[in-house]
């Protein structure tokens, strides 16, 4: 019986929001590419505070870091250039790598909007050599859509995402198991999935400082220390996993958030209502293109003296409805809010389901099937021509921005559920 190799691609965009802005912008007449200035993608740059969401390959000479404050980003790089997020860019962006990566193979699995999973195997006779399939891939990606990713191969998930995140960017690279010990153990232990910032000080304590000091300890000890982690990090060091790469059309996700802090205080309930339904819009809108529902909704509040306090609730229907879900978020803020400034508000949903077969409350009438339209043809205008081509008039004149907020990689799973 013939034994089958297993071929796996992993493909990552190169500083995926960052470079789809650049693109954009390149596109409708900019003459700077971000790419090749220090730059980021992060909140409001007029805001008191946000965070860094991508940046640059040039900003990362100034050791800005994603997930650091804005304010914190710009005392390293004053000349750091900031733009907003945009979600429908982004999407549109992803969509446009994936119609390309169907022209190659059936099975993809999207692990995030810019990641996504390939499966070669069985293929040999149609590619008889994957590097030069994936430069093909690469550089196809490069010409037609006008940004960059590295792909990583080998024989399982782990370690193809492990090789796309070597050497940057445009790049192919292969890990499989005969290279593990030249290419993956050297590297800081802090590299490996699901080694932490919790796990990573415990395996330091045993003198563990690269995977390959993982790869080679006393399993034994690892499991006393770490229990089922433990040896789940060990197999991972090794270069074991199995999970098969589970073709999807849409990213699975197990919730979803969104959240702002405002350049002022906000001090009464209509504005904050205001600032609710700006995050709402966008969350709706990232619940329908994944294709699913929600059934509980959750708001968090930080007011003038940090002091922060959520509060959440079940929906009886699961919904992808903007207004049903700002509706909710409404009355949660009312219960939770003790009438001081605020300075920083969240709405999240999960307990995600398929939103295929919805089924309706008997309480509900018509106007659900009218709000799903409406829904659906303010989401294709939005894709088509950004997220603010199309406005509540309640926004007009109030400040406040009509959608908040751009992706953030809490988003997606970690890579431990999916495999």
């Amino acid at each position: 019986m013939k034994c089958t190799k297993r071929i796996i691609f992993h493909i990552d965009v190169n500083s995926a929001y960052l470079s789809w802005t650049a693109v954009d912008k390149l596109q409708h007449g900019e003459n700077i590419d971000l790419r090749e200035f220090p730059s980021a993608v992060g909140g409001d740059p007029l805001s008191r505070h946000g965070i860094i969401l991508a940046k640059s390959i040039p900003a990362k000479k100034y050791n800005i870091q994603t997930g650091e404050s804005i304010f914190s980003a710009k005392q390293k790089c004053p000349e750091l250039i900031i733009v907003p997020p945009r979600y429908e860019l982004y999407i549109r962006c992803s969509n446009a790598l994936v119609d390309i990566l169907k022209e190659y193979t059936p099975v993809i699995q999207r692990f995030s909007v810019d990641e996504c999973f390939l499966d070669f195997t069985n293929m040999e006779n149609i590619y008889d050599d994957p590097v030069v399939l994936a430069n093909t891939i690469k550089d196809r990606v490069k010409k037609e859509l006008g940004f960059t990713v590295n792909i990583g191969i080998s024989s399982n998930k782990l370690l193809a995402k492990v090789a796309s995140d070597f050497k940057k960017p445009d790049r192919v690279h292969t890990l499989f198991p005969n290279e593990i010990s030249k290419k993956m153990w050297p590297l800081p232990v802090e590299d490996l999935f699901m080694v932490g910032r919790a796990t990573a000080p415990k395996l330091h304590k045993l003198n563990i400082f690269t995977i390959g000091d993982l790869a080679n300890y006393d399993i034994n000890i690892l499991k006393e220390k770490l229990k089922s982690h433990g040896l789940m990090i060990w197999n991972y060091a090794n270069g074991i996993e199995d999970s098969k790469v589970k073709k999807s059309n849409f990213i699975n996700m197990k919730g979803m958030g969104n959240s702002t802090t405002t350049s002022f205080d906000i001090e009464d309930r209509k504005t904050a209502h205001m600032v609710l339904l700006s995050l709402c819009e966008t969350i709706g809108m990232r619940l329908r293109n994944s294709h699913n529902c929600c059934k509980l909704v959750s708001v968090s509040i930080k007011d003038s003296n940090f002091f922060h306090s959520s509060k959440q609730r079940k929906f009886y229907c699961a919904t992808d409805s903007t207004n049903s879900i700002a509706k909710d978020a409404y009355e949660l803020f009312d219960e939770l809010w003790q009438g001081k400034p605020i300075r920083h508000l969240g709405v999240s949903v999960s307990e995600l389901c398929s939103n295929e077969f919805n089924q309706l409350s008997l309480f509900q009438t018509k106007i659900s099937d009218k709000e799903k339209a409406l829904d659906t043809a303010i989401d294709s205008i939005r894709m088509k021509y950004g997220s603010n081509s199309i406005v509540r008039a309640a926004f007009l004149h109030s400040g406040v921005k009509p959608v908040n907020g751009g992706v953030s990689t809490d988003d997606y799973p970690p890579m431990s559920s999916i495999l």
